[in-house]
C-alpha cells in the first residue's frame, strides 16, 4: 500500500508544480516559495533513499544527497521529483525490507522510511494546494494512516507530551470502518495514544484529511469542531511541532 501510494501522491504533487508559478509563496512554510518546497521535499526523498542504500547507522547530511538539486528546466523538474519518490522503494528492494537503517527514532527496517516519506508527501503537496487555492484532496484513508503514523513519531520521540494537561479525542467523520478515531493521553512525561473511541477533557471532529494537517498545523481549528476544554487542544498543538 504505501509505496504504491508515495508514488501517486508524487505524480499528484509533480504535476501541480507543472503547473503553478515556482515564486508563489507558502504560508503553511514561512519563507518559503515552491522552488523551496519542492527541492525540500525531492532532496528529502533522495537523502532518506541513499541512506537505506548504504544502511546508514548515523543521518545523512542532506547536502551531500547525490542528485538533491533539481534541474533549471520546468519538464526536468518534474522528473526529478518523480525519480525522487521512486528512489526510495527502490533502495528498500535493493537491501531488502528488514535491513536496519537510522532513522529519527533509531534503528528501524529499511521499509519504514517508504512510510515517512509518503506522508511527508501528502502533507506538503497540501501545503502546496494551500498556497495556490486548491482544494485539498487528501483521501480519508491516508489521512488517518497519516495521523496515526504522526503519533506514533510523537510518543517515540519522547517529552513531546509533557504539557499535555488532559486527555484528547479526535474523530474523523468520514470514515466508516472505525479506524478514524484516536485517543491521546499525557504519559509519563511523554504522551501515549490508542486508536477507538474514548472519553477525554476535549474532543476534534471533522473531516480526517482536515484532522491529520491540523495536527500538523496545516490548517487551523475553526475548521472543524471543538468540544469541551479547548485549551487541551492548544495546548497539545503548541507542544507538538511538526
Amino acid at each position: 500500500m504505501y509505496r504504491e501510494a508515495l508514488i501517486a501522491e508524487n505524480a499528484r504533487f509533480a504535476a501541480l508544480v507543472g503547473e503553478v508559478d515556482h515564486a508563489t509563496p507558502i504560508p503553511t512554510c514561512p519563507g518559503w516559495d515552491v522552488v523551496k518546497l519542492l527541492r525540500h521535499l525531492g532532496r528529502g526523498h533522495r537523502w532518506a533513499a541513499t541512506m537505506v542504500e548504504n544502511r546508514a547507522t548515523e543521518a545523512l547530511d542532506p547536502l551531500e544527497v547525490p542528485g538533491g538539486k533539481p534541474p533549471a528546466d520546468l519538464d526536468g523538474t518534474v522528473a526529478w521529483l518523480r525519480e525522487s519518490a521512486a528512489a526510495v522503494p527502490a533502495a528498500v528492494d535493493a537491501v531488502g525490507p528488514d535491513a536496519p537503517v537510522w532513522t529519527f527514532t533509531g534503528p528501524k527496517p529499511a521499509e519504514w522510511w517508504i512510510r515517512r516519506r509518503l506522508h511527508e508527501e501528502t502533507v506538503h503537496r497540501a501545503d502546496l494546494q494551500l498556497a495556490v487555492g486548491r482544494e485539498i484532496d487528501l483521501a480519508p484513508e491516508l489521512a488517518v494512516d497519516g495521523l496515526s503514523e504522526w503519533l506514533d513519531l510523537l510518543v517515540e520521540r519522547g517529552g513531546v507530551g509533557a504539557s499535555m494537561s488532559a486527555d484528547l479525542h479526535l474523530h474523523a467523520t468520514d470514515t466508516d470502518d472505525g479506524a478514524g478515531e484516536w485517543t491521546i493521553r499525557p504519559d509519563g512525561g511523554g504522551l501515549a495514544w490508542e486508536p477507538g473511541h474514548g472519553k477525554a477533557a476535549a474532543a476534534v471532529r471533522g473531516p480526517a484529511a482536515l484532522l491529520f494537517l491540523a495536527l500538523v498545523r496545516r490548517v487551523p481549528l475553526e475548521r472543524l469542531e471543538v468540544f469541551g476544554d479547548r485549551t487541551v487542544v492548544e495546548d497539545f498543538l503548541a507542544a507538538t511541532p511538526f
